[in-house]
């Protein structure tokens, strides 16, 4: 299902993220009118919404998601709300916990009590798969036990909760996306994929952290389409629907394809500093897609390997905005 978004006034919190900036390419395409709350800097950073095509369409407004009143005047006046902000490395939450937990938790809740204040129609809470840890089983359902083994999960699991007791207490038509390893072009080199990628064009070994662990990767445009159908679903409010291809790949099969559509072989070296915490790692992420499927009647439409041949080719145009030496999983 493709929602109706001609005409409509959203509110992308995040947009200047890597997700976030392809959210608003493909609302503008469908004809919304998007505002965008981006996270205040001196020098206006547009951050990933630079390299997209609807800059110039865009309402931007600048600000904290910890700052009650800037949420409060981005949400005026706009009938849905897509809320991708967050704080999202896992490692920096170990560096700097309290600040994750503040603008994951408490903008989450100000975006909440905004949205319940100015009657918004609705109201899409991005999550993220490493609320379920280590999982109990593969594939992951809806119904899998949360999980924190970071302070970065712990904030997501508690965003999450907030926006579902907010439907639950005041009737807020609010519900959750949990999409798993999205991947694509515009992507940080924090993520395993482009770092891969862009110290692999760089020449040299590659330096990784783990690489026994396993993934389920989402090209962005079919999670782009997920979410947008997801937000413009009538049940969404109080619901949670995963986006995931169901396809578990290893980081060791992840360097093997990466090396095969570039052509060259890859020697990886371990980097110590990259590995998390023994009891921080969360071994398997994969999802069971059936309720995307069953209710959005979404599937993912780009295998892996294609994704990866789209995403080396836009790295490898744009390889001057990346420091690969400087990144590693």
């Amino acid at each position: 299902m493709i929602a109706p978004w001609a005409g409509r006034r959203v509110l992308v919190t995040g947009a200047g993220g890597f997700i976030g900036s392809h959210v608003v390419d493909r609302l503008v395409e469908d004809g919304a009118s998007v505002r965008v709350l981006l996270r205040y800097t001196s020098r206006g950073d547009l951050g990933a919404l630079a390299w997209g095509s609807a800059v110039s369409e865009l309402d931007v407004r600048h600000g904290d998601l910890r700052d009650r009143d800037a949420v409060q005047s981005a949400t005026e006046g706009c009938e849905a709300i897509v809320h991708l902000g967050a704080l999202i490395g896992v490692p920096y939450s170990y560096l700097a916990p309290g600040e994750v937990v503040e603008t994951n938790v408490l903008g989450t809740l100000n975006v909440l009590q905004s949205a319940r204040r100015r009657e918004v129609e609705s109201v899409t809470c991005v999550s993220s798969s490493e609320v379920y840890g280590t999982p109990d089983s593969v594939p992951i359902t809806e119904t899998h036990a949360l999980r924190a083994q970071s302070p970065y999960a712990a904030s997501k699991i508690g965003a999450d909760m907030l926006a579902l007791s907010f439907h639950a207490s005041f009737g807020l038509p609010v519900g959750l996306v949990r999409p798993f390893n999205t991947y694509g072009p515009r992507q940080s080199a924090r993520a395993v994929i482009p770092t891969l990628i862009t110290q692999a064009l760089a020449g040299g070994p590659v330096r990784l952290g783990g690489v026994e662990s396993v993934r389920d990767f989402t090209y962005v445009e079919d999670t782009v389409r997920g979410l947008l159908a997801f937000a413009a679903w009538p049940e969404a409010p109080g619901a949670v629907v995963q986006l995931g291809t169901g396809v578990a790949v290893s980081i060791v099969e992840l360097v093997a394809l990466v090396g095969e559509v570039l052509g060259r072989s890859i020697d990886v070296e371990t980097d110590r500093s990259r590995i998390r915490p023994r009891g921080s790692e969360v071994e398997r992420l994969v999802s069971d897609p059936s309720a995307a499927r069953e209710r959005l009647g979404w599937a993912s439409t780009v295998a892996l390997r294609e994704g990866v041949e789209r995403t080396a080719a836009w790295l490898e145009s744009n390889l001057a905005l990346y420091r690969p030496e400087a990144y590693a999983v």
